[in-house]
């Protein structure tokens, strides 16, 4: 068990009358007055101490270390001096095998985290910190989705220091913290008009992107990565395989987004158009790394390349072919409803409107929870209203 020593006095018998009196110490009136000494759970003599006239504070701070070491809630003093980036490069290692995952995490950290928070004390943080920074995040004009990763990315930290006992608690979960939330914004869908400008105007050699991501539903990496072989005539599918991402600056194939292979509905106007571009650019063998830039070689035939065979990477892509589209049709490109994510939407709505299931679509389109699909395209999925009142008027109408 632990105690509380007044360093100021020390207890004395008086020889005559062998009551214990209090006898001021050489340190009388110098420095801190109350140390607080106890048993860590490692066996190891721990103690903190506490000014004069704070001794309830050193007598509620021992019964606090007693009651956390009954609970096994107990967290060293000294655990929490480690740095946050220290503690934060730590995290990482274990956040994902996927090398292009942390690659991300780790630009994010170094750009907008540790120039923040980087020396400083896991035990030093608190919840003034936090809103200080999300003021920086706020006054910088970063959008609302951006400061949400930013902080989810913090706070997780944050939890892991708890989790291994460096900090009692996440500052970042106090009741003054405004955690940032994400905008939900409708998913914009082109017109037939606006789609058939891009096609028109998006250079000879890409123009089957525009048809495979508004016919099939595919991202931007996976129909760079398209190839060939996944053309299935027989059955009129696509496999859709692969994709072509950048990790560490590398180009490599991958497995699609969420790492699972699928199999596309394939129209006979789409097959018409592929048909026609492998005749006007045949595609010659493409070799890269898979997953990662030291994996093993995979070689395919390509349905996107450039001239002799050159190869984009999606933000190359969007820079110099897809923005030049816009240029070329005099359109103004806005960012958040035309990006090449806006085909998969075309693909979509066009499904729903001719009555395609939420679950058939969320196949087609890789995601793994139909819920996910419903929540984004819930305002595209048509009003059963009419076949609800005449269901209820066949049964009215018969009881008459």
């Amino acid at each position: 068990m632990g105690h509380v020593q007044d360093r100021w006095y020390r207890p004395e018998v008086d020889p005559t009358t062998k009551k214990v009196r209090k006898v001021k110490t050489t340190i009388h009136g110098k420095g801190q007055r109350y140390k607080v000494r106890y048993i860590d759970p490692d066996g190891v003599e721990r103690s903190r101490t506490f000014p004069d006239r704070c001794k309830k504070e050193a007598d509620d701070f021992l019964v606090e270390v007693e009651s956390a070491k009954r609970e096994g809630k107990y967290v060293s003093v000294n655990a929490g001096k480690i740095s946050f980036k220290a503690h934060a490069e730590n995290w990482l290692k274990g956040q994902s095998t996927d090398r292009a995952t942390r690659g991300a995490l780790r630009s994010r950290l170094d750009a907008r985290i540790y120039p923040f928070f980087e020396k400083r004390p896991l035990n030093s943080i608190t919840p003034a910190i936090v809103r200080n920074w999300l003021g920086e995040l706020d006054d910088r004009g970063y959008s609302a989705n951006y400061r949400t990763v930013l902080f989810t990315i913090v706070s997780s930290v944050l939890d892991s220091a708890v989790e291994e006992r460096l900090i009692t608690h996440n500052p970042c979960k106090a009741q003054t913290i405004k955690r940032p939330t994400s905008s939900a914004s409708n998913i914009v869908i082109w017109p037939r008009t606006r789609l058939a400008a891009i096609e028109q105007h998006i250079s000879d050699r890409f123009r089957l992107a525009v048809i495979i991501g508004a016919g099939c539903g595919l991202r931007q990496g996976e129909i760079l990565g398209l190839s060939t072989e996944d053309i299935d005539r027989d059955s009129m599918v696509i496999h859709v395989r692969r994709q072509i991402r950048m990790v560490e600056r590398h180009l490599v194939f991958a497995l699609p987004k969420g790492g699972k292979a699928r199999v596309v509905p394939l129209s006979h106007a789409v097959l018409h158009r592929i048909t026609t571009h492998l005749e006007d650019f045949p595609p010659s063998p493409t070799t890269l790394p898979w997953d990662n830039p030291d994996g093993e070689p995979v070689t395919t035939n390509l349905l996107m390349t450039g001239d002799d065979g050159r190869l984009y990477s999606g933000d190359l892509f969007n820079k110099v072919v897809w923005h030049g589209a816009f240029r070329s049709a005099g359109l103004v490109y806005r960012k958040r409803a035309d990006g090449m994510h806006a085909l998969r939407h075309f693909f979509a709505s066009t499904l729903l409107s001719q009555g395609v299931s939420v679950k058939e679509l969320a196949a087609y389109l890789g995601h793994s929870d139909p819920g996910f699909t419903l929540r984004c395209y819930t305002h595209l999925v048509p009003s059963s209203h009419d076949r609800a009142r005449r269901a209820v008027d066949l049964i009215i109408e018969a009881q008459t």
